[in-house]
């Protein structure tokens, strides 16, 4: 009887510290999402900012952060979730990416990149283990889709001269485009756009005042970025994802996702690869040029060629390689010497890495993932996830054939695209309870 009222005593307790850890979670889920999405250094002017390897405050703050992510996974993560995070084919990636390492042409500059890619990663692993169902991962992505989305409109309405491209500098042509809180137009259109999918799916939890409200007010600022294809690839992404699912079809989704990103490849980077492809974008559209893309494209292809098994090292080729090595033809459209990526993330892991890693990173970065939702079991909050994830990842992956973020540690598109690419691998493999239970 003494042991029975003794129980009944502690229950109560117990369930206290339960919530409480549960709750502590959650904080530090929110808090390293909203500083994955910002950065260390909102505002910051310049493109550059994202390819700095030495800067002190990113160094600090991701040193910080990852020692946070680690050992709150360690103390307060369920271990069966952080184990279904983990993926062989990842582990493997990153070994590639760490050979490549050892044939940067600043090596000790590579590593601490490197290591803060890794940091990167297992911070945006924590941001997915550590909320103990759905409700908690909703707060998550609420709290830090609106905190960005509003510091973005913040910066453009009150501080347009940190949140709004400027006619001095070196891109002059992007005067009056919306960068909000980020370094440049392109990348915060691609996660902008990504927090409108959040929105979505806050509509489709029955949240539709909220999530109407973001998914407004991030398309009209994707279309003030100035790009008409990251503000067109917003509704196409989301039909391409929800339509299916809608008709009863979404077996087929990941073939549809599949077929686009093929169609995508070859509509831009095929023009410079292959002749037939480029015969037939010179008859139909003679003038297009990517925005000079194609020039860099060809010239990327050429020096992959030069070095197809090993690529020239991690973080080293932009800026270095190019700089030392390439002599600057007079009919080029673009001084490669000046570019900071290939504007194609698919070609820079193959300049950087070879390509037997880029076929490793296409298989960690498209087939698994697809294959993961496809896979994902028919519960209402595992489809409702399913869903937001696969958008976020389709958006990225075309983003990518105009744009460089893969391995990019400070960079958000990076971080949206390995929070969709893991979240549909813990999907897969989970049950997300609607309500944890003590």
């Amino acid at each position: 009887m003494n042991s029975i009222v003794s129980q009944r005593r502690i229950e109560p307790a117990a369930d206290r510290a339960t919530d409480g850890a549960a709750a502590i979670a959650s904080v530090v889920a929110t808090l390293i999402l909203t500083a994955l999405f910002l950065t260390f250094r909102p505002f910051s002017s310049s493109s550059e900012a994202v390819g700095t390897g030495g800067d002190p405050l990113n160094q600090l703050g991701y040193g910080v952060m990852g020692a946070l992510a680690l050992l709150s996974m360690l103390m307060l993560a369920d271990r069966r979730t952080v184990l279904s995070i983990i993926s062989p084919w990842w582990l493997l990636l990153l070994l590639f990416a760490g050979i490549s390492v050892l044939t940067s042409h600043d090596s000790d500059g590579a590593l601490r990149s490197y290591a803060f890619t890794v940091i990167a990663i297992i911070s945006v692993a924590a941001v997915l283990s550590l909320p103990r169902d759905m409700g908690a991962f909703t707060l998550v992505l609420t709290f830090a889709s609106v905190v960005t989305l509003g510091l973005c409109y913040f910066g453009v309405f009150l501080l347009p001269g940190s949140a709004v491209h400027g006619a001095v500098g070196p891109e002059p042509e992007h005067a009056g485009m919306w960068r909000g809180v980020f370094s440049h137009k392109n990348i915060a259109g691609p996660v902008v756009a990504s927090i409108g999918f959040v929105g979505l799916f806050l509509m489709r939890q029955g949240r539709l005042a909220l999530g109407a409200a973001i998914l407004l007010a991030a398309f009209v600022f994707v279309w003030n970025t100035g790009s008409k294809t990251a503000a067109g690839l917003l509704p196409i992404t989301v039909l391409v994802v929800l339509l299916p699912r809608f008709l009863g079809l979404h077996r087929l989704t990941s073939l549809a996702v599949a077929v686009g990103l093929v169609l995508g490849a070859v509509a831009t980077i095929g023009i410079a690869l292959f002749d037939p492809v480029a015969r037939l974008a010179e008859a139909n559209l003679p003038d297009m040029t990517y925005t000079g893309r194609l020039a860099i494209w060809e010239f990327s292809l050429d020096m992959i060629g030069r070095r197809p098994w090993s690529g020239y090292g991690y973080e080293s080729f932009w800026g270095a390689v190019a700089v030392n090595q390439t002599d600057m033809h007079f009919d080029m459209a673009w001084d490669v010497r000046n570019i900071v990526h290939a504007h194609n993330g698919y070609l820079d892991v193959a300049l950087t890495m070879g390509l037997p890693t880029l076929v490793v990173a296409i298989l960690v970065f498209v087939f698994i993932p697809l294959r993961d939702y496809a896979r994902a079991p028919l519960f209402r909050t595992n489809v409702l996830l399913a869903d937001l994830f696969l958008m976020m990842l389709t958006y990225t992956l075309l983003n990518a054939l105009l744009e460089s973020f893969f391995f990019r540690r400070a960079d958000p598109v990076w971080m949206v695209f390995v929070l969709a690419a893991l979240g549909l691998r813990l999907v897969s493999r989970s049950t997300i309870p609607e309500k944890s239970h003590a």
